[in-house]
């Protein structure tokens, strides 16, 4: 499916897909920045995931669900930042969290939604093509979507997409990095702001 078919009659409102949303040179340079540093397998409630992540700015914990500051946002993913802020029409610094991630071989994600504490959700795929699917429950069953996500592109869930239908990654054969960037939702920024008072 390319893109023009994607958008000649959008099937999930609030889902946005851009095919080349960086270059070759800029995946390069990201790629490497991501391969120097520690990530660490993820984490659901005792069960440790087959994908290593690492948070910047905010962290949400999904064993016991507490969100807290995370280390700044690094330098080399401030530019990155910029252009998700523009495909999500909000301010950069309105983007306050930062999560990257590597795939393994079978690496992938079951079927979930994003955290409460968060809004928009931009995620910048590198190295290798992933199957994005989406799934929402009609009666007995579900309506499903599935996105063919390729290396360099972007992808937006904002509105329906973010909060009316789950989301999964096929698991992959290949290695394959992204970069998802977070807003707050309104509940996150209370949670912040809490947080913020009381320390």
């Amino acid at each position: 499916m390319t893109q023009a078919d994607l958008f000649a009659k959008p099937l999930i409102v609030g889902l946005e897909y851009r095919e080349d949303f960086i270059d070759r040179d800029e995946e390069r340079a990201l790629i490497e920045q991501l391969q120097a540093i520690d990530l660490a397998p993820f984490r659901f409630h005792g069960w440790t995931g087959n994908r290593k992540t690492r948070s910047f700015g905010w962290r949400y914990d999904f064993d016991d669900a507490s969100f807290s500051p995370a280390e700044p946002i690094p330098g080399w993913l401030r530019h990155l930042r910029d252009k998700a802020a523009v495909m999500a029409q909000v301010e950069p610094a309105e983007i306050v969290h930062v999560s990257a991630a590597r795939y393994d071989l079978g690496a992938g994600i079951g079927w979930d939604k994003d955290p409460t504490v968060f809004e928009r959700v931009i995620g910048v795929s590198l190295m290798s093509a992933a199957t994005l699917r989406f799934r929402q429950r009609a009666g007995p069953s579900f309506k499903r979507f599935k996105l063919p996500v390729e290396p360099r592109s972007a992808y937006l869930l904002s509105g329906e997409a973010r909060h009316e239908w789950e989301h999964s990654i096929v698991p992959g054969e290949d290695l394959r990095f992204s970069i998802t960037f977070r807003t707050l939702s309104d509940l996150g920024r209370r949670k912040a702001a809490e947080f913020q008072r009381s320390s």
